[in-house]
């Protein structure tokens, strides 16, 4: 986390808002292209995952073998559409000053270059889920922050155009990353032996399984990378980078969050293909209340100092760029609370039914924005969109596992959505009058005072109101033992 707010800060710095911008959008419309791809590799994980919980060493392989083999098919299309119909767009329709356009017909290439490496890594990066080896994400991320470093260096030293040599070098810590990942899967897993195999029947499965789940994936990347693009032609590169800005704090602290609820999932969908459906069941309401609580603590402080946050990481940060992570904070949130559920969606493996209720539900994000826009309404509009849309979901998400397994909707009002509300609500009201009776006041004391209380109010809560008696007793022990081992 603290490597990815530094490094942000230094490239937006030597980018300028401009470039960071255009990165930001042109990265977009490569993320367009992912809606297939990213369906394709939640099947494979889920497929890997599933056979797991059944301990079928040769269909593993199977699976692992033909899901490489769909990959590198993927890429090949994905390339083809990408340089024919990508290129198009990017030189006729995004809202990018002549000057600049070199530049970002460089950084669509990388980005290309790029995803491709990250999509021939999902296979690798599945198996290591699926096996529940956290330690090896552990390593490779503190490789990513030191090559991460080594790339903020590289970009102030260069002779080369900025930009280009940004989008250069994020490609080669993706290769990096690719690499180490294939070499630790194939020491350490024995399915992961590539091998000429393709089963006709598996990749039917897997690809019905993944075509609904594209369906949804689809309204997804038009309501975020779809609304970035809309928002560059009514609104320019800055908002962009503002969208950008609020996208790398997200992204640095939902990784941290993210890396809590990668070690839960695949007990998920373990548990579901052994059919232990109550532990599954208090799998996701403790992992997705415990989760929230992470993002909380991370979140508030946001929420109620972005400018100054903002200010000492950024120095000059572009405008809208406070408001656009105080929404974000709140969208990821509410997602997070609906995120294990559909992880359960994806256990259970029949998407049909429940694919074309959320689409139903999501798929007026983008519309509804573009013609907000169009009447003059402000940028803002399609995060609060967002944050509407995906708090209907969770209940869209309950009432479909409801159906389907019995799953009690109760037990998670009771254990999940009334105690994050209330915690939320208890650790948010000092931090709220201190920033009311400071409003106006613009100082580095009473932000450090408000981010103190932030912490101090979300861990009084979540410890009184936010957990169980038992779980309070729990953490007492845990704390009373360390205290006496340090005696």
């Amino acid at each position: 986390m603290g490597v990815g707010l530094f490094t942000s800060r230094v490239v937006l710095n030597i980018l300028g808002v401009d470039d960071y911008g255009i990165y930001n959008v042109v990265g977009g419309v490569v993320a367009m292209f992912s809606i297939v791809t990213a369906s394709l590799s939640q099947a494979i994980s889920r497929y890997l995952t599933y056979e797991l919980g059944k301990d079928d060493k040769e269909r593993l392989h199977t699976i692992f073998c033909t899901s490489v083999n769909i990959q590198l098919l993927m890429s090949l299309i994905v390339v083809v559409l990408m340089e024919v119909v990508g290129i198009w767009f990017l030189n006729n329709k995004m809202n990018i000053v002549s000057e600049r356009m070199y530049a970002a017909n460089w950084v669509f290439q990388f980005s290309i270059l790029s995803f491709v490496v990250s999509l021939v890594s999902v296979p690798y990066n599945a198996a290591i889920i699926a096996h529940e080896r956290m330690k090896a994400f552990a390593y490779v991320s503190i490789l990513e922050a030191v090559l991460k470093l080594v790339l903020v260096t590289g970009l102030y030293f260069s002779n080369i155009d900025k930009l280009i040599t940004y989008a250069f070098l994020m490609f080669m810590v993706s290769v990096i990353i690719r690499i180490v990942y294939g070499s630790y899967c194939k020491r350490h897993f024995a399915e992961c032996q590539y091998a000429l195999i393709f089963d006709k029947s598996l990749f039917a499965d897997m690809t019905k399984f993944a075509g609904w789940n594209s369906v949804a994936a689809t309204s997804y990347i038009f309501n975020t990378q779809g609304v970035n693009i809309i928002s560059n032609l009514f609104f320019g590169v800055a908002v962009n980078a503002a969208r950008g800005v609020a996208l790398q704090v997200d992204s640095i602290i939902k990784g941290f969050v993210n890396n809590f609820t990668t070690a839960v999932k695949p007990q998920i969908i373990k548990s579901y293909s052994s059919g232990d459906y109550d532990y599954m069941s208090k799998l996701i309401c403790s992992a997705t209340k415990y989760s929230y609580y992470l993002m909380l603590f991370f979140a508030l402080p946001f929420m109620f100092e972005a400018e100054m946050i903002l200010k000492i990481w950024l120095n000059n940060y572009p405008a809208y760029a406070p408001s656009f992570v105080r929404l974000t904070m709140v969208i990821t949130l509410i997602m997070i609370l609906g995120d294990l559920l559909y992880t359960n969606v994806l256990a259970i493996g029949k998407l049909k039914n429940y694919v074309l209720l959320e689409t139903c539900v999501s798929i007026f994000i983008f519309p509804l924005s573009y013609l907000l826009f169009l009447i003059g309404l402000p940028p803002e509009i399609p995060y609060i969109l967002f944050a509407l849309v995906y708090a209907i979901l969770i209940g869209v998400r309950l009432i479909y596992l409801r159906c389907k397994e019995g799953f009690s909707v109760k037990s998670y009002m009771s254990l999940v959505l009334f105690p994050v509300l209330l915690t939320t609500l208890i650790a948010s009201m000092i931090p709220l009058i201190v920033k009311y009776f400071f409003m106006k006041t613009d100082s580095i004391g009473v932000f450090l005072l408000n981010v103190l209380l932030c912490g101090l109010s979300t861990s009084i809560a979540v410890y009184f109101i936010g957990i169980s008696r038992e779980e309070r007793f729990f953490v007492k022990n845990k704390v009373m033992g360390a205290l006496k081992r340090k005696n």
